[in-house]
């Protein structure tokens, strides 16, 4: 029978203190200090790796004895004991050894190696414990389509995006701009755990779509930003923009006038117009472009004007309407007229009686009533017409007056000039002797 070793020797007689205080004795053993016990125990991590990159195992001991450490894989070989390592795979390098912990890496991890490790502790019964690796595994591929390349305003389309071949399940969302989309995914298992995801997208297109992207984004715990995007082609009818190049203000009779129509469509719009409605574009009206002027403007030009566009999704436009104003006020010279009577001169100053004002200010294009506006001047002139007409009235009715007047002085005296009495010459005024016998019994 071989010697005991120290170490044994030592173990032993701690156990025999052990069980000398287990008997009931109580305090601590006479001569020997008081030992408090706890067991040795593992611990240990699961690990996740991603395939192709470095796995770490480690074995973790707490209150280890001095028994030996040796590390498993999930087909039960010894990977190392303590640090020495049985199996001959060189991926498996030891990274450190001590009484409390034995540490390995694992190299260019595949879908092999992912299990269930064990770690053992060889004390008296032995200690075991269980390490899982998981393998993660990046999708491989991430495509996007769409059911039609060229989608018409208005129109659903739907969206598909498939990633391929990831472990776990991909996890796909979607994004249009900074608005996260609402899909539904379809999951396929595949080979070696891994599986097919589709997801998919259906949403409503407007102009403002176009040239959009739409994003396909994965969430996997293998991969950070992998993503996929398709951006949108959206049709639509021509959006038709007026502008006034001049005047600057109101359009008064004489000037000119251009308007410039501004047209937005896809695809792009093959025929732009302009036409007048109810009516002809006048002759004064050039065309040259997308633009329309007219020169030497009159109120014959007022009306509506219509910009029209056309494409293959559908026709649009937009209206101006004109409305012409008198020419700016320009106030004549005064106007001094002199009438001369048998009695008195007057002097009278008339005004234009058919100068116009400024207007109110207009929108050309809001089709409203024209607002009446009252000139203080026209009044005037009218006020100076009947004041002169009412003097003019005054002066013809003295002069009826001063003639009828100067008649019945004349009739008076007729005849007195021969006569050689009153009698005679009011007998020869009225004319006849007939006369004279009244006049005379009037006079008696």
């Amino acid at each position: 029978m071989a010697a005991p070793t120290p170490r044994s020797a030592s173990r032993l007689l701690l156990l025999c203190a052990a069980a000398v205080l287990s008997q009931g004795g109580s305090g601590s053993l006479q001569g020997f200090p008081d030992y408090s016990f706890s067991e040795p125990s593992l611990m240990m991590d699961n690990v996740s790796v991603v395939e192709g990159e470095v796995a770490t195992i480690s074995c973790r001991v707490i209150n280890n004895d001095g028994s030996v450490i040796q590390l498993l894989n999930p087909n039960r070989q010894t990977i190392y004991f303590r640090d020495y390592r049985p199996l001959k795979d060189n991926r498996f390098q030891l990274v450190n050894f001590s009484s409390s912990e034995l540490r390995v890496s694992l190299s260019n991890v595949s879908l092999n190696d992912e299990g269930n490790y064990f770690c053992q502790l060889y004390t008296d019964p032995p200690l075991e414990e269980i390490i899982t690796v998981t393998v993660l595994v990046p999708p491989q591929t991430l495509v996007i389509n769409t059911q039609k390349d060229t989608a018409t305003e208005g129109e659903e389309i739907e969206l598909n995006c498939t990633a391929m071949g990831g472990k776990p399940a991909a996890d796909i969302r979607w994004l249009k701009g900074n608005k996260e989309l609402k899909g539904e995914s379809f999951i396929r298992p595949m080979e070696e755990k891994m599986s097919l995801v589709t997801s998919r997208v259906s949403l409503t297109v407007s102009r403002e779509d176009d040239g959009v992207a739409v994003v396909c984004l994965v969430d996997h715990p293998a991969v950070q930003d992998l993503q996929i995007q398709q951006k949108l082609s959206v049709q639509y009818k021509p959006r038709v923009l007026l502008s006034v190049s001049y005047p600057q203000g109101l359009t008064r009779e004489g000037e000119s006038l251009q308007l410039m129509c501004t047209v937005m469509g896809k695809p792009t719009p093959e025929k732009i117009q302009w036409l007048r409605l109810e009516d002809n574009l006048p002759e004064n009206a050039i065309l040259s472009g997308a633009n329309l002027l007219i020169n030497n403007l009159s109120k014959t030009d007022n009306g509506t004007y219509r910009c029209e566009a056309s494409n293959s999704v559908g026709t649009s436009w937009a209206d101006y309407v004109l409305y012409v104003y008198d020419p700016p006020t320009t106030f004549p010279p005064p106007t001094t007229t002199t009438i001369t009577t048998t009695t008195n001169t007057i002097l009278m100053i008339i005004a234009d009686s058919t100068a116009t004002t400024e207007p109110a200010v207009h929108d050309s294009q809001a089709a409203e009533e024209v607002p009446m506006t009252v000139d203080h001047a026209v009044i005037g002139g009218v006020v100076a017409v009947v004041v002169f007409a009412m003097l003019c009235l005054l002066i013809i009715l003295g002069r009826y007056f001063a003639r009828h007047k100067g008649t019945y002085f004349t009739h008076e005296a007729k005849g007195a000039d021969d006569a050689a009495d009153a009698d005679t010459a009011i007998i020869n005024a009225e004319g006849g002797q007939n006369n004279s016998e009244e006049k005379k019994e009037y006079f008696i």
